[in-house]
């Protein structure tokens, strides 16, 4: 089966290649805000949702050759104790992000929706991961060598900070990543 995958992530695009789907990338830039309103857990699926429904768009308008294929959309947001922590602003944020995450319990959400024709399969997986304390050296070289700014939660699990800093995980390791591609690769089979 060949897909969508509306995600410039190259974290997504190498679990895809782990898993041998056949992807092509379309990204359309969307508005990633939300109502403020909304509960937590429903944010990663909005999210996801509008970057499908763009590209879905986009298809539609300039890539007939395309129309017919799922599309594959997903969104990662990072929670401790209630909020959101996005992607660092820079460097200090980044510094801050992980401080505040050392030593502590955070959930990692992906929301998933999958386009095809006029179905729309949508679902969001949860894993919990605890850092171990950190020290300031542990954070300062991790941001300073591995610049994780553009990481929800400022940083990769797969990267030096979770080979040395995390105690444990409960759930999808590849959630943590940005995609629980076990659930993807069911939820294309039902496609």
């Amino acid at each position: 089966m060949s897909i969508i995958l509306a995600s410039q992530s190259p974290r997504r695009k190498q679990i895809l290649e782990w898993a041998e789907i056949e992807f092509d990338t379309i990204v359309n830039s969307t508005d990633e805000s939300f109502p403020d309103t909304m509960p937590i857990a429903e944010v990663p699926i909005y999210i996801a949702r509008g970057k499908a429904q763009a590209v879905r768009e986009f298809i539609k308008m300039n890539h007939t050759h395309h129309i017919g294929k799922p599309i594959l959309a997903a969104d990662t947001v990072v929670v401790l104790k209630d909020d959101i922590i996005g992607k660092p602003t820079d460097r200090e944020n980044a510094i801050n992000i992980l401080k505040s995450l050392s030593g502590k319990r955070h959930a990692v959400i992906t929301g998933v929706v999958i386009l095809l024709n006029n179905k729309e399969i949508e679902f969001a997986d949860t894993t919990y991961v605890t850092f171990h304390a950190l020290t300031h050296e542990e954070v300062v070289f991790y941001v300073d060598k591995y610049k994780p700014y553009d990481k929800a939660g400022a940083y990769a699990i797969q990267e030096w900070i979770g080979v040395i800093g995390i105690e444990s995980i409960e759930g999808d390791f590849y959630n943590v990543m940005g995609l629980p591609v076990s659930r993807v690769v069911k939820a294309l089979h039902s496609c």
